[in-house]
């Protein structure tokens, strides 16, 4: 008999290295005992490895299922994946394409499960804002049904680069402090404080999306079970919203503009808080989040307004929020918008003092597998959305104008515009001047860091030359 000492739950390498030992030196299934503990061997007991001349290999469809699969709540996994692994090295080579094999359905359904769990996870986790000695860290509460964090912690990664953040479960947690992820051992929930106000905001952003025609119960309860509701600020008004569904049914069937054979579009995807004052940034954004004067809005997570004082002397418009923008509500905060905030510090500018904003405002992607790359939008995009960069510069009107790019260039001068020529001088507009100058995503793109290096400076003093034309612009 056999025995294996996994680290943890989801020790991967450790199964695999074990599962191609024994398959390799004709040990059964039956003949290993696996179990998680803290030994610093890996095979408790001794274990003959196979000479480096013998070959062993798998399908990679039983791999990715054996990675899924190990995130199971299921203390069966690891005997059940390793059985697949033997009989598949006894010559069953295709024994993944008989579904109707016992031990196949059940790592199957084990691994559906896992997928379906890190979907809820995706899904139902928020946030909630801690402040800890002058910083501030974004803490959440998760209750998973497998072993599914560290697998998961990756994705959090990417979709919140610029956050510090800690995701709590009962048994691990994963921690982000914009550099380094770790992880740590299961937390409580009482680590995970109450925000009214956050709340208060998430209550109304979903009430605002919600379609009483739309309303299946059953659907509600599976897809999203109530043991996730208590994690869910906005699950609180899900039982004043079943019990008002009838009554805005009709409500919207007695609406004129609404068609029977066509289901309604989903509104403005937030409510404000507060009214804003009539002829504000705050009114113009209320009145652009519901904008539907191109197809963009269809796929994008919300509208993407722009950020900084009212009466900033210097306004940067960029081409279009990108992934991490298009899921913060912000512009400039992923990997650009750091090389940006590297760029200004360099030219001596606050962004503070700084209004930041794109020419279209909503995300424009192409989906490539689990992730969304970039679209460049096209000068039908580009038009409809300059009637609100229009009004931000009448609002704002600033001093200088930086164009970031050839799209920013051509919604703020309504001409197709070559970077190469027109980069190092002024144009004057009705509202100030205009400088143009290249995107900062352009210098992440670069294949050197020769090059790099050269158009980074080449940027920053770009960028300093306009604002040396702020300071010496009459208001």
């Amino acid at each position: 008999m056999k025995s294996v000492v996994l680290s943890t739950e989801v020790d991967f390498e450790s199964w695999r290295k074990a599962a191609r030992a024994f398959a390799l030196t004709g040990v059964a299934p039956e003949d290993i005992v696996w179990s998680i503990g803290a030994s610093d061997d890996l095979f408790a007991e001794d274990a003959t490895l196979p000479a480096p001349s013998e070959k062993f290999t798998v399908s990679r469809a039983l791999l990715e299922l054996a990675e899924t699969a190990i995130q199971a709540r299921d203390p069966q996994r690891f005997a059940l994946l390793y059985t697949l692994v033997w009989r598949v090295h006894r010559g069953e080579r295709h024994l993944l394409e008989d579904v109707a094999d016992p031990a196949v359905q059940r790592v199957q359904r084990l691994a559906q499960s896992v997928r379906r769990d890190t979907h809820k996870m995706r899904a139902f986790l928020r946030f909630r804002e801690v402040t800890e000695e002058n910083a501030t860290r974004y803490v959440a509460w998760f209750e998973p049904s497998h072993y599914i964090v560290e697998a998961n912690a990756a994705f959090f990664v990417r979709r919140f680069a610029t956050m510090t953040w800690s995701i709590l479960t009962p048994y691990r947690s994963a921690h982000w402090n914009g550099t380094e992820l770790s992880f740590g051992p299961g937390a409580d929930p009482a680590e995970v404080p109450d925000d009214d106000a956050l709340e208060a905001y998430w209550r109304a952003y979903f009430s605002s999306i919600f379609n009483p025609a739309r309303l299946k119960i059953g659907a509600m309860t599976s897809e999203m079970p109530k043991k996730y509701w208590r994690n869910l600020p906005e699950a609180a008004a899900i039982p004043d919203l079943i019990r008002g569904a009838r009554a805005r049914t009709e409500a919207m069937v007695d609406t004129p503009s609404f068609s029977p054979t066509r289901a309604p579009r989903r509104p403005a995807p937030a409510l404000p808080l507060e009214a804003p004052e009539a002829g504000s940034l705050g009114a113009l954004v209320a009145e652009a989040r519901s904008c539907r004067r191109c197809d963009l809005w269809e796929r994008a997570t919300q509208f993407v307004p722009g950020a900084g004082p009212a009466d900033a002397r210097i306004m940067l418009v960029g081409e279009q929020p990108g992934d991490q923008e298009d899921l913060a509500g912000a512009p400039f905060v992923g990997p650009a918008g750091q090389m940006l905030d590297r760029a200004l510090v360099a030219a001596g500018i606050d962004r503070s003092l700084v209004y930041v904003t794109n020419a279209v405002k909503h995300f424009k992607f192409e989906p490539r597998g689990k992730r969304r790359i970039h679209a460049t939008p096209n000068a039908g995009e580009i038009q409809a959305c300059r009637f609100w960069l229009d009004r931000e510069r009448e609002l704002v009107r600033p001093a200088v104008t930086i164009l970031l790019g050839a799209s920013a260039a051509r919604a703020v001068l309504n001409r197709g515009v070559t970077i190469s020529r027109e980069r190092g001088r002024s144009i004057a507009t009705p509202i100030g001047l205009c400088c143009v100058t290249v995107h900062p995503s352009y210098l992440l793109r670069l294949p050197d860091e020769e090059t790099r290096a050269r158009e980074y400076q080449y940027f920053v003093s770009d960028l300093r030359s306009a604002a040396a034309l702020a300071g010496s612009r009459e208001p």
